[in-house]
């Protein structure tokens, strides 16, 4: 499905992706692919750099052939071709959290300057977008029928279920060896706070766009979602989150120190 033309980039064969995400009529995948290029174009993004249309001689047996169309899909495409996809389809919800997930890694392998940092940058970096996403996750949630402060620690357990193969935050935190006083999340590294900034962002992203309303459908969500990404960090070869060693600094003192330096550094100007 995935080839590699002479410049080195990588492209799908939306036919053959069409069979993987279970369209086994392709003339039934082709409003997929055309939503997808709505959904392209609105990004701001040029429809024709991740959808190229081409044509392709296909034997048929007895030594026959015939020319059929294809869409050549960049890996972005690919994402937006997934996204709009029909839910129901498990393979669909698989490949909706694949390829975000896949997206968003290649979006910071491409930036420069985020390769440029440090571990601890990198930490801070995230466990930053992690806050600000955690809050509109809250807002989202409010809005599909989690209002009580109990209610949605009980939806964040879910997810954190789902994500650490049935650790809800009481028990990660025990794993992790932590006191007290310290929070989980400002106790992981760059690796571990990107599995959870995906998973926030693809709960929120899924309640929002599957008109998702009451606490058990939303906590199922957010269940479905974490172990989703688990699921995807296996498939990559990676180290379950659980297993992942705890960062001695937290996250709070990392910020205090970079500043206490930033004022230093101003002072010697």
């Amino acid at each position: 499905m995935l080839k590699q033309e002479e410049n080195r980039n990588e492209f799908w064969s939306a036919r053959k992706l069409a069979k993987v995400l279970e369209y086994y009529e392709y003339r039934n995948f082709i409003p997929v692919i055309e939503k997808a290029k709505i959904a392209c174009k609105k990004s701001g993004h040029i429809v024709e750099d991740h959808f190229v249309d081409i044509h392709e001689m296909v034997s048929i047996g007895s030594g026959a052939k015939r020319k059929v169309t294809d869409v050549k899909l960049s890996r972005y495409a690919c994402y937006l071709v997934v996204q709009n996809g029909d839910p129901t389809k498990p393979v669909i919800a698989s490949g909706q959290t694949y390829f975000a997930i896949q997206t968003r890694r290649q979006e910071l392998a491409d930036n420069a300057a985020f390769q440029q940092l440090k571990e601890d940058e990198k930490r801070l970096f995230l466990r930053n977008e992690l806050r600000e996403h955690n809050k509109i996750l809250v807002d989202t949630a409010q809005k599909a029928g989690i209002e009580a402060t109990y209610d949605f620690a009980a939806f964040q357990n879910h997810g954190y279920k789902g994500l650490y193969g049935g650790l809800d935050a009481k028990g990660i935190h025990q794993r992790k060896g932590l006191k007290r006083n310290q929070k989980i999340l400002d106790h992981m590294g760059s690796s571990e706070l990107a599995a959870n900034l995906f998973r926030a962002t693809q709960t929120e992203d899924k309640i929002r766009r599957d008109k998702i309303k009451g606490k058990t459908k939303a906590n199922q969500t957010h269940f479905n979602v974490g172990k989703k990404v688990r699921e995807t960090i296996k498939d990559l070869g990676g180290t379950m989150p659980e297993d992942l060693p705890k960062v001695e600094k937290s996250a709070d003192t990392l910020r205090k120190e970079l500043n206490k330096l930033s004022a230093e550094g101003e002072e010697n100007e």
